[in-house]
């Protein structure tokens, strides 16, 4: 699943539109799209998005024994 396709879930999960996310994490909506069509988010945008929603974002290396970095 693309990075894409998990924010639009998660806008659609709290109910919120794009625009409004964009400018709760001081990002103009035109930006925000382009970041969006793009896959440009950093690390940090991520955190952001996921903390104005009200949850949280986890990037980690997940190996078959279970491992995790």
């Amino acid at each position: 699943m693309t990075i894409e396709q998990k924010i639009k879930m998660a806008l659609g999960y709290k109910d919120i539109s794009q625009a409004a996310l964009a400018r709760l994490i001081g990002m103009t909506p035109s930006n925000f799209n382009q970041k969006l069509k793009r896959d440009t988010f950093a690390t940090e945008e991520l955190n952001a998005i996921a903390g104005a929603l009200g949850g949280t974002y986890t990037f980690f290396f997940e190996f078959p024994d279970g491992t995790k970095i």
